[in-house]
């Protein structure tokens, strides 16, 4: 599922079906009420309709009529007399005897006309037909009339469908109709709509959290602490003359950590916490997004001191100008300018430190990374060996494990590098997952290194269809990596070689535990180089034929060796200049002539065809364990280094220094803070950069 907001959506989902449930018995009335009672009122069903025959035949003809109203110049109301006027009938000279006229008559019958004129003559033709005297012919008036109460009612659907706008209106304003139930999330609702919806955490939060619960981030602790400094002490600053820093901007790849540190520091320095996403700013409607940037500073102003925090700032603070045809007048721009002027603009924001997250720091405005606004740019990079130690003790402590928990974060430490702090929560969870699905009461070491497997694999596929030809296949590929690397010097570690199909394209790889080096050789990038293309060489030099299974190899040695050419200065032909790949911008033209281009694809051509010989070679020297490694395969699907150490004897290159396969293996200690992991219970480990761990991953 997704955590951005499916639960969100699936809260409203839900509250809108019980608004819906809780309102369903008075959909009937309302319908009622505004489209069967008017129709009920406006045609009534005391007087019966009638035709002009009829009425010439049944009415007139026996003398029931007593007279005529004839209402709008449409419709002939029929007023009939009472039995006993009507049993009067008129002598023989034509003189009529009983009650006069209007008394005791009852509106009994109508019949609409088409015009006054036509039913006139009508009229008087049936009376002279009937030979009833001129002077005692039925009297006609006319009238018009108006019923109020017909008329009000003909607007009832009209007012019926305003009164439930105003009232659904009322609702969403409210938040009844919102996620969170009434008041909404920051009093979400259409009369609210420039205020910003704001997460606030109050100083007597339970749910705080301390730089304790954060760690593999030690020096963007240290640099964020300052900040808890000034907001706790300010007058021990402003004393000197020091201007206390207005925000920070937090960089860094995915799942590093920027939104805790961001919460751990507002739990250290005890003071509100508004946070806040770049995209609540945007909204359909033109305006909006400025209005929520002032109601957030405002909000921020009155609980002062207090932190804001704007995740994912990039998508309101990306450069002006930038695509689109709308240019300065784009609402996203306007929140862009709104949001510059109330960090340093002529408003004061005294109290108020602003710190926000993002991972795309190169498309940020620079008037936004200037000083007065964010004056620090603190970088949260993936944790080293020792970051990663701490991480996993945090998340090691919620888990039942067979060991301390000390005992694996060492070894998984060195088992994972690459792996950022939501990763090594994700390796966690999931050797959790897999223990209870075996039914296992504790949590074992092969049930972190499944975890891991599934982390950079993917969910295992033993039910996948394969031939025995493409399996035999796939097993002389993954032998022919894990052979070319064992007698390479500078290539990683192997850890472990699978033919275990996994993910969705992935039908075998080979594990390593690579160095964490900062600086890479030229013999170490070819020694790679040869080690990638091992599987492509063992499958021309053992099964005589090539298959699509390199493709995945082809491409990080295309990448690899063109960067030695054309980035890292190598290459005497292009000599010492550096085109790297720019991926913030498109470019329509490269920055070097066809001719240079034409030198760098040769360059890379040659480089990679004396890599290949090169591995060729090593392959066929060792034809035979190659063969052994692979038939070992078809029978295991699983190899790990001590089954290669049996076939392949022990590596004949060794190290002076440590590998992380050795501290997997051992654990390590670190000597210089020693008696402080006696004093603090907690052990630390030796400083490296990070690589990512990229399995040698075989496609469909």
């Amino acid at each position: 599922m997704l955590l951005l907001d499916e639960n969100s959506g699936g809260e409203q989902g839900n509250s809108q079906d019980n608004f819906s449930k809780q309102y369903q018995h008075l959909v009937t009335p309302l319908l009622f009420i505004g489209f069967v009672l008017p129709s009920m009122l406006l045609n009534p069903r005391e007087q019966k309709q009638i035709s002009f025959q009829e009425f010439k035949t049944k009415l007139l003809e026996p003398g029931l009529v007593d007279r005529i109203v004839v209402s709008n110049k449409s419709v002939a109301k029929v007023y009939v007399k009472d039995p006993q006027s009507a049993s009067n009938r008129t002598t023989d000279d034509g003189a009529q005897v009983g009650t006069p006229r209007n008394v005791g008559s009852r509106y009994k019958y109508y019949f609409t006309i088409g015009s006054v004129e036509s039913f006139e003559e009508k009229l008087e033709e049936a009376q002279e037909a009937l030979g009833i005297d001129p002077h005692n012919y039925v009297p006609v008036i006319y009238a018009a009339e108006m019923n109020w109460l017909q008329e009000v009612m003909k607007f009832g659907p009209t007012i019926l469908i305003l009164g439930a706008l105003f009232y659904l209106g009322r609702r969403v304003q409210q938040g009844g109709l919102g996620v969170g139930g009434p008041g909404g999330k920051g009093g979400r609702g259409i009369f609210n709509i420039g205020k910003a919806h704001v997460t606030k955490m109050d100083k007597n939060s339970k749910n705080k959290v301390y730089f304790k619960d954060v760690a593999g981030c030690d020096e963007a602790k240290q640099e964020i602490m300052e900040f808890v400094h000034f907001l706790k002490n300010p007058k021990k600053y402003e004393a000197l003359g020091a201007k206390i820093p207005k925000g920070a901007l937090l960089v860094g790849p995915p799942g590093t950590g920027k939104t805790l540190l961001a919460k751990a520091t507002a739990g250290e320095s005890n003071v509100p916490f508004l946070s806040i996403s770049g995209s609540d700013f945007m909204e359909m409607f033109v305006g909006v997004g400025p209005a929520r940037v002032r109601s957030l500073f405002q909000e921020a102003r009155q609980c002062a001191p207090s932190i804001i925090f704007i995740d994912e700032i990039d998508a309101i603070g990306r450069a002006r100008g930038r695509g689109g045809f709308s240019g300065g007048h784009d609402e996203r721009e306007s929140t862009l300018n709104q949001l510059l002027v109330e960090m340093d603009g002529f408003g004061t924001t005294a109290g108020v430190v602003v710190l926000a997250g993002t991972n795309r720091p190169d498309i940020l405005d620079k008037a936004l990374l200037r000083p007065g606004r964010f004056d620090r740019q603190i970088s949260i990079d993936k944790p080293d060996i020792k970051g990663r130690d701490q991480i996993f003790r945090i998340y090691l402590k919620k888990l039942k494990l067979d060991q301390d928990a000390s005992y694996y974060s060492q070894r998984l430490a060195a088992l994972t590098p690459g792996f950022a702090g939501a990763d090594i929560a994700n390796v966690c969870n999931e050797a959790a997952l897999i223990a209870a699905r075996n039914e296992s009461t504790l949590i074992t070491i092969q049930h972190f290194e499944a975890a891991i497997d599934r982390v950079i694999g993917g969910l295992e596929k033993k039910n996948k269809v394969i031939s025995p030809s493409e399996r035999r296949t796939v097993a002389f590929h993954e032998s022919g990596h894990a052979v070319a690397g064992w007698f390479l010097e500078y290539a990683e570690p192997l850890l472990k070689v699978t033919i275990v199909p996994r993910g969705t394209a992935a039908l075998g790889f080979a594990q390593y535990v690579p160095n964490e080096n900062l600086l890479m050789t030229k013999e170490q990038l070819f020694d790679m180089t040869c080690m990638t293309l091992g599987g492509r060489a063992a499958e021309q030099v053992l099964l005589g034929k090539i298959s699509t299974g390199a493709q995945n190899d082809l491409e990080k040695v295309t990448k690899m060796t063109y960067a030695q050419v054309a980035v890292y200065g190598f290459s005497e032909k292009v000599g010492l200049l550096s085109f790297p790949q720019r991926e913030d911008s498109f470019e329509m033209s490269k920055p070097y002539s066809s001719k240079t281009a034409a030198i760098i694809d040769n360059e890379v051509r040659e480089w990679v065809g004396k890599a290949y010989e090169r591995t060729v070679q090593l392959i066929e020297e060792h034809k035979e364990q190659v063969a052994q490694i692979a038939e070992l395969l078809l029978e295991k699907e699983v190899l790990h280094q001590d089954d290669l150490i049996r076939v392949l004897g022990e590596r004949p290159f060794k190290s002076s220094e440590p590998t992380n396969y050795d501290k997997f293996m051992q654990g390590f200690v670190d000597e210089e803070n020693e008696v402080e992991d006696k004093a603090s219970d907690s052990k630390s480990t030796e400083d490296g950069g990070s690589t990512p761990l990229e399995p040698d991953i075989v496609p469909a």
